[in-house]
């Protein structure tokens, strides 16, 4: 065999190896793109789904309102709410004993101190990570001095867990039901700007023993653990800890 021939057979081999490695290289590519278009669509999701009817509110008038808490925060008493805005027996204890404290002289007299913790689960093995952004939104609400009307319209619009009840469409169509500037709240919301507060406040759950939702605590101890108190619970928890018994 000529030099001439083994350069065109070892040209050939080339031009072949290389055609293959392309051919790899774009099947490998051709891979990573519609994994990445799958994740984009799973994470959007919301896109294609409707926002659909949302259950208006009345905004309620709240005891000494500061932020996501109501009180004074050198009050004797202190009472910490840990909640997941999906979780149906938070909304029961928010639609059932929250208005009975609320009622009550405990805050407005500097006796009670009481603050809404996040602790977002229910979502832990979803993709869609609903109450994560929800918590996010109430915070971007909460930027806004809107955390006890945003946390009413997420209760009022809960729906079965992971189920699209808070999609990221409709977490941002109740900010504007309630006339929030939407501009600041998408930079908010888009961003997850407060991930890292309600991080700390999850970890803080743990550290305290939470397990599930809701779970009271009151000067640091837990309010019928496992179990969402009554108002007779709760109240008979205050009483305690303001006669220097808890």
């Amino acid at each position: 065999m000529t030099a001439s021939k083994r350069d065109v057979i070892r040209a050939q081999r080339t031009k072949k190896k290389r055609q293959r490695r392309m051919r790899t290289i774009l099947a490998v590519g051709g891979v990573i793109v519609v994994i990445v278009i799958i994740i984009i669509l799973l994470t959007n999701y919301t896109i294609f789904i409707p926002t659909g009817p949302i259950v208006q509110i009345t905004p309620i008038s709240r005891p000494e309102v500061n932020g996501k808490a109501m009180g004074d925060p050198n009050a004797k008493v202190k009472v910490l709410v840990f909640e997941d805005f999906q979780c149906p027996i938070c909304k029961q204890f928010t639609d059932s004993v929250e208005p009975q404290l609320d009622s009550s002289t405990y805050i407005t007299s500097g006796q009670v101190y009481y603050e809404f913790m996040q602790y977002p689960f229910i979502d832990d093995n979803s993709l869609t990570k609903e109450s994560h952004q929800s918590a996010n939104a109430s915070m971007c609400a909460l930027e806004q001095g809107k955390f006890w009307e945003y946390h009413d319209i997420i209760f009022a619009n809960q729906g079965t867990e992971n189920g699209g009840a808070f999609t990221n469409k409709r977490l941002v169509a109740f900010a504007e039901s309630l006339g929030l500037d939407l501009t600041k709240f998408n930079q908010c919301f888009n961003a997850n700007k407060y991930s890292a507060e309600i991080e700390a406040e999850y970890q803080e759950g743990v550290s305290m023993g939470v397990t599930g939702t809701p779970s009271i605590f009151v000067n640091g101890k837990e309010v019928t653990p496992g179990f969402a108190p009554t108002w007779d619970q709760l109240k008979s928890a205050i009483d305690a800890a303001l006669a220097g018994g808890g």
